[in-house]
């Protein structure tokens, strides 16, 4: 029996859009988690099409940058913390002036909002995408960076 592999890749696209439109973030769901989640929907809102898909992968995206949000005023639990007690210093993947979880989020947020509004040119609108997909993962990779100072 021969597979195409075109049909495996669609069917396995079309399997993550549904996850993520039917997923339930747990209230105890951490900063990572929630982070993963966020490069999750951006991932599968570059490759969608539907508009319809597209506005409502924008809404969950909204809701979890929204509890990112709320985590980055929070104290981390002590697994986390353990995580992040840095070692030696590494360079950020973001610059100094973006060294504000919470600014990076209200930017991630901000494209959001643009992206799903439907007013932009669609040349614009998909240049956004990809520059939200991008600022979240960079966004994602920074919360995870050690950071903490090792008493």
């Amino acid at each position: 029996m021969t597979t195409n592999p075109s049909l495996s890749y669609a069917l396995t696209e079309k399997s993550a859009v549904h996850h993520l439109l039917y997923l339930h973030l747990p209230e105890s769901a951490d900063l990572f988690e929630l982070a993963d989640t966020c490069t999750a929907y951006v991932s599968v809102l570059l490759e969608t099409d539907d508009a319809v898909t597209f506005t409502i992968l924008c809404e969950h995206l909204l809701a979890a940058l929204k509890r990112l949000r709320e985590c980055c005023d929070s104290e981390l639990p002590t697994y986390l913390v353990e995580q992040l007690i840095a070692g030696e210093k590494l360079t950020s993947c973001v610059p100094d002036c973006w060294q504000e979880t919470t600014l990076q989020v209200d930017y991630a947020v901000a494209l959001t909002r643009a992206v799903m509004g439907g007013t932009l040119p669609a040349s614009v609108a998909k240049e956004l995408t990809g520059l939200l997909h991008d600022m979240v993962w960079l966004l994602a990779e920074f919360v995870k960076e050690p950071y903490i100072t090792a008493h």
